[in-house]
């Protein structure tokens, strides 16, 4: 009976001694670890995005007051999670200051003869002008002023004036620098005495993939509801939308990301963010009759575009001079059988070619499927797209396309979008 308590009493010892082993291992281990001073296989920190750090409350102000200031030095910074602070509040205080009010008036003239053949001024059938107010959003994109919002934004360079609210509640005026609406891209530049901007940090829109974080930023229904922010995930990838222009035409915007953080009227022009609260998207549009789909244009396709307008002051956007479908994303025909009928079930369906484009004058055909791009593959139109806008008009790519099962290079110039 001695012998089996003695042995209970090691065996209770026994576990008592590995437990407070364990927990002491472990907390020294999780203190050396973050501490960098023991790396653990598999784990590495990156040269330009500081590790995910763990805090306690104490420390959570000077470690958000950091992020910001690396966020203002240009610096590639990732979200801290603290104990008390969520993802979301600590974007929130990182992207704010970035995110600006934008008010436009534009001036609206409408036919007299066109309210039911009743003539509007002295004699009939004169013109009726007024003024028309909007509210949008943007995004400082440069701390020298630089603003990017929607082309619908700023009335597709039709606003006689622009305001653009700062987030320590004063107002600039603005100037458009470039818009287009196809893109839905505007640049607006401000200017003033004073001005102390913080630009928000842009990310790497390619890294997305279906669910992945998303949170929006934005001045939905005015600006009394100014930076408001939602969030959500990213619900698809290369969506295609047709919305109206400002002068009632129809365009058709591709490759755009669909999320279902809350979108509203005013979010135009607003930043699609990352859990490290860079900026992956410009919010541009929702869908008028469904609930938490809205869409934006991928960030890496503005990219090119913000860096030659501060080089240079302009941007000429590049065109092949086609209109495609990516074949993964059709959902008529199987893998299988699109293999059998183009030889390749990956790749860039050629619709149409526009008659004075570079693609027609190098004699590529509609049918054809392109799948990369001076060797780099392509396997939807906003790769193809984020891929030219990096090249001048007058540039020749060459692109590799499948027709008849067979492959062939063709050298396409590029030409300016505005002459085509």
């Amino acid at each position: 009976m001695k012998n089996g308590r003695t042995q209970l009493a090691a065996i209770v010892l026994a576990v008592i001694i590995a437990f407070v082993c364990g927990v002491g291992g472990g907390v020294a281990g999780m203190y050396l670890v973050s501490t960098g001073r023991v790396s653990l296989p598999g784990l590495e920190r990156s040269a330009d995005i500081a590790a995910p750090t763990v805090l306690d409350a104490a420390s959570q102000g000077a470690e958000l007051a950091l992020l910001k200031a690396n966020a203002s030095e240009g610096g590639k910074t990732q979200v801290v999670y603290v104990d008390s602070t969520t993802v979301a509040e600590a974007i929130a205080d990182k992207v704010l200051p970035s995110v600006v009010g934008i008010s436009t008036v534009s001036r609206q003239t409408i036919s007299g003869n066109s309210f039911f053949g009743w003539g509007f001024g002295f004699g009939g059938g004169g013109d009726y002008s007024y003024d028309t107010t909007s509210v949008g959003t943007g995004v400082i994109v440069d701390s020298r002023g630089y603003i990017l919002t929607n082309s619908h934004v700023i009335d597709d360079g039709g606003a006689t004036s622009i305001t653009v609210s700062l987030y320590d509640g004063s107002d600039v005026d603005g100037t458009v620098l470039w818009f287009d609406p196809t893109l839905d891209l505007a640049v607006v530049k401000i200017e003033g005495d004073g001005l102390s901007l913080t630009a928000a940090e842009l990310g790497d829109s390619d890294e997305l993939k279906i669910g992945s974080y998303a949170a929006a930023i934005g001045n939905p229904l005015g600006l009394e509801f100014e930076r408001s922010m939602s969030q959500g995930i990213i619900s698809g990838l290369n969506r295609t939308i047709t919305v109206s222009g400002s002068s009632g035409n129809a365009v058709t915007m591709e490759g755009l990301l669909q999320t279902d953080a809350t979108i509203n009227s005013g979010n135009s022009g607003g930043p699609l963010l990352n859990s490290r609260g860079q900026v992956v998207a410009i919010n541009s549009a929702k869908a008028s009759n469904g609930e938490g789909m809205g869409f934006a244009i991928p960030i890496n396709i503005t990219k090119p575009i913000v860096e030659s307008i501060i080089a240079t002051g302009s941007f000429n956007r590049p065109y092949i001079g086609i209109s495609g479908v990516a074949l993964e994303e059709q959902s008529r025909y199987t893998s299988d059988q699109l293999i059998q009928y183009f030889g390749t079930d990956k790749g860039i369906y050629v619709a149409s070619v526009t008659a004075n484009g570079g693609a027609a004058a190098a004699g590529i055909q509609a049918g054809d499927v392109i799948v990369s791009l001076n060797g780099q593959a392509v396997n939807t139109m906003n790769k193809l797209n984020s891929m030219i806008i990096a090249y001048k008009a007058g540039d020749s790519v060459e692109l590799t396309v499948i027709r008849n099962k067979e492959k062939a290079d063709f050298k396409v110039t590029l030409t300016d979008g505005t002459k085509i």
